[in-house]
């Protein structure tokens, strides 16, 4: 059979789709380097989305945990200011006013001692006071606030008595105190204090977290304390929360009302979360900045791919490709190149997102739906950033492009 008579047959000659995918790979091939640098511009738009989606999922995922498992039915009842603009006190008998009220399943109390700063030693500047606050706490707190220990053990009825202190996370980090011992000892309000006990965070009393808490009898004997309590937590039954949150105030401070906040820590929290998913909105737009710049790379890549292959464009044309092949395997070219990106940026997101989660301790979440968003806005890119080149190369009559030097 004479050439003549087979060009008709080959120029009729369908695609499928296996040709497809093997022709438009013949430039990923021979131009790996370009191609790689092409797709890696991908990659970072999609790992950039990937990641800040799932970090910021396995965050809401660690909150709800949190919340899970410290619960929301936990209000604080704290001193306000007076129409002065003073601090006001609580009356004494405040935790055992609210303890009255019916849904009321548990009340515990701390006090600020302003007086008595905390310090390493007694060769400490006392403008060095770190930030940390002294509190005088009840036996019953830890549970309360849904706190626990991370070294030594919580204020008993023996140590409350004597100058035991219990550090608040944040606390220990400062004054470079790892672990609770008979010798690490601390300087209050000019008193030593041995440190029986550190927390781990408390995420429902944040301001525990840098509290060195001792016992309500020696914070009045050894450091001038009042007695006055300052924060009161309490636990009420979830479907009446809202009821006695309506009270605490008035039972509290019956005289002065108005000298008393009322929150719900929780609220706090995902009033945080809130804050935190309009961050991570600003970020998918970086994300999304950078996947732009990446297509235009594909899209370069295409343009200058056509002008280098002009001969091989002319000799298929010759042959008896049709336009519409050209401009398939240019197209195919295009999208095989923003696939690997976007399959790279997947792979890399989901690795980032994981390590992070495992660092924070978080369970590790990243939606389908961001897997899926993320490979369909690269195959969108890659057909915009690839169709010009395409049409482009399509319109090369056999002649026009075989003349190229």
């Amino acid at each position: 059979m004479s050439a003549h008579d087979a060009l008709p047959r080959l120029a009729a000659a369908r695609m499928h789709f296996t040709d497809v995918v093997s022709v438009g790979g013949v430039g990923l091939r021979t131009r790996p380097l370009r191609a790689f640098l092409s797709a890696l511009g991908i990659a970072i738009g999609i790992a950039a989305m990937v990641a800040v989606v799932g970090i910021s999922s396995s965050s809401s995922a660690g909150l709800d945990r949190t919340l899970s498992a410290l619960g929301t039915n936990l209000l604080t009842v704290s001193a306000g200011t007076t129409l002065l603009g003073e601090e006001a006190k609580m009356p004494f008998e405040a935790e055992s006013m609210i303890e009255r009220i019916g849904p009321v399943e548990a009340v515990s109390a701390v006090a600020k001692v302003a007086a008595a700063k905390v310090y390493r030693s007694e060769q400490i500047p006392e403008q060095q006071t770190g930030g940390m606050t002294t509190y005088a706490a009840r036996l019953d707190l830890l549970p309360v606030v849904g706190a626990t220990v991370r070294s030594g053990a919580w204020l008993n009825a023996a140590t409350e008595n004597y100058p035991a202190v219990v550090l608040g996370a944040t606390a220990a980090r400062r004054l470079g105190i790892g672990a609770a011992s008979p010798d690490a000892q601390v300087v209050i309000g000019g008193v030593r204090f041995t440190v029986v006990g550190i927390l781990n965070p408390v995420p429902l009393a944040e301001e525990l977290d840098s509290g060195a808490l001792v016992g309500w009898p020696v914070a009045q004997s050894r450091l001038d304390f009042d007695g006055h309590p300052t924060v009161l937590y309490t636990r009420a039954e979830e479907p009446r929360l809202e009821s006695v949150r309506s009270v605490l105030a008035g039972t509290a401070n019956p005289q002065a009302p108005n000298e008393v906040d009322v929150s719900r820590p929780s609220d706090v929290l995902t009033a945080k979360q809130a804050t935190s998913q309009a961050f991570t909105g600003l970020l998918l737009g970086v994300g999304g900045v950078a996947l732009i710049v990446g297509g235009v790379g594909v899209a370069n890549t295409m343009v200058i791919s056509v002008l280098e292959r002009r001969p091989e464009i002319g000799l298929r044309r010759s042959l008896g490709a049709t336009r519409g092949q050209i401009r398939t395997q240019f197209l195919a070219e295009s999208l095989l190149l923003s696939a690997m990106g976007g399959a790279g940026g997947v792979l890399i997101g989901s690795g980032v997102t994981v390590g992070y989660a495992l660092a924070q301790d978080l369970p590790p979440v990243i939606p389908g739906w961001a897997v899926a968003g993320g490979l369909l806005a690269t195959l969108v890119i890659g057909a915009v950033a690839g169709l010009y080149p395409a049409i482009r190369a399509s319109r090369l009559s056999p002649t026009e492009a075989l003349a190229t030097p």
